[in-house]
C-alpha cells in the first residue's frame, strides 16, 4: 500500500483504531490479558477505543501486547512508518524516517526497531525444491583520520573467509523464501544445523558453492556444489538467487545505514528477509497489521 493509499483510508486515529479492532477481533473483542470475552467499551471522554474486562477488571485497547502499546505517536504516522519501510526496497535509514514523519531521530529509531522485531517470525514452513545456500560477511573498511601525523590505518581485513567481519548465513528456495541468521562461527557443525533447520531434507535438492563446510550435510540431504573457480553456472546449478539476496541486503547496509552493530543485525535482517518473503504479495501492509494485532 503507497503513502497515497494511507492517508486516504485512515485519515485520523479513529480510523485507524477501528481497522485495527477489525483485524484482532473482528466483531468478538476479547481481553488480551485474560482473554475473556465479557468485555465493554468505555465511554471516557477523550480516550477512543478504550475497554474493560469485566472478568480480570483490567482496562485495555485494541493495541494492548502489540508493538504499539502505550504509543504517543499517533497511529497514522505508525502506518505511515510501516508503509514507508516496507516499500523500501532498500531500507530506510532513521534519519530520513524522522524527517518524513516530522518525529525525532531517536522516536523514528525506536519505531523502527519495534517493526523490526515483528518482522522475526520463529514459525515458518520448511524451504522445499532446489534450494540455495551460502554466507557471506557484513561490515566495512576503517574510516581514515583527518590528522595530517596520524598513521594510515591497519589493511582492512581480507575478504570473505577469514574476515573480522560478521559472518551471516543464508538460504533461499528458487522463486520463494529466504532464510537468514547471524552465524557466531562457520564451522561444519554450525553450518550443518543450520540448513537442517530451514530445509525439508526429502523434498529438497540443496546447491552451494565448493567451501568444504557443506560438504557433511550431504549425509542428510541431496547436494550439488558448484565450483565458482571454474565457473559459476552450469544449467541450473548456481547460487545466484542467495547471491541476489546478498546483494539486497549489502545495498541496504551501505546505502541507507552505513553501519549497525553485530547485536542489532539480526533485527535488519529480518527485515530484508521479510520483504523478500512478501515481494510479490500485493496485501504485504495487511498482512504485516494483521500479524501484529494477532
Amino acid at each position: 500500500m503507497n503513502l497515497i493509499s494511507i492517508y486516504q483510508k485512515f485519515p485520523d486515529q479513529e480510523a485507524c483504531i477501528e481497522h485495527l479492532e477489525r483485524l484482532r477481533w473482528a466483531d468478538r473483542p476479547k481481553c488480551p490479558h485474560c482473554k475473556s470475552d465479557r468485555v465493554a467499551r468505555k465511554g471516557e471522554v477523550g480516550r477512543i477505543g478504550r475497554w474493560n474486562c469485566h472478568s480480570c477488571h483490567a482496562s485495555f485497547n485494541v493495541l494492548s501486547k502489540t508493538i504499539m502499546q502505550k504509543t504517543r505517536v499517533p497511529l497514522q504516522k505508525w502506518f505511515l512508518a510501516i508503509g514507508l519501510m516496507i516499500n523500501a526496497k532498500k531500507s530506510l535509514s532513521s534519519c530520513q524516517l524522522a524527517r518524513d514523519l516530522d518525529i525525532t531521530q531517536p522516536t523514528a529509531l525506536l519505531m523502527q526497531y519495534k517493526i523490526r522485531s515483528a518482522m522475526v517470525s520463529d514459525q515458518q514452513p520448511l524451504l522445499c525444491g532446489i534450494v540455495e545456500a551460502d554466507e557471506t560477511y557484513i561490515g566495512g573498511k576503517p574510516r581514515k583520520s583527518n590528522k595530517i601525523n596520524t598513521p594510515p590505518p591497519p589493511p582492512s581485513s581480507p575478504r570473505g573467509r577469514g574476515t573480522r567481519k560478521v559472518p551471516v548465513l543464508g538460504i533461499v528456495e528458487r522463486n520463494g523464501h529466504v532464510r537468514a541468521e547471524v552465524a557466531g562461527n562457520l564451522t561444519a557443525k554450525n553450518i550443518v544445523r543450520f540448513i537442517k533447520e530451514k530445509v525439508d531434507p526429502l523434498n529438497s535438492l540443496l546447491i552451494t558453492d565448493e567451501f568444504k563446510g557443506y560438504s557433511p550435510i550431504q549425509k542428510e540431504i541431496a547436494h550439488t556444489v558448484i565450483n565458482h573457480q571454474r565457473q559459476y553456472v552450469d544449467g541450473q546449478v548456481h547460487t545466484n538467487t542467495i547471491e541476489g539476496f546478498w546483494s539486497l541486503l549489502k545495498r541496504s547496509w551501505m546505502g541507507s545505514h552505513h553501519h549497525y552493530s553485530k547485536k542489532w543485525m539480526p533485527l535488519y535482517l529480518a527485515e530484508q528477509c521479510w520483504k523478500y518473503n512478501n515481494r510479490r504479495n500485493d496485501q504485504a501492509f495487511h498482512d504485516f497489521l494483521q500479524g501484529v494485532v494477532s
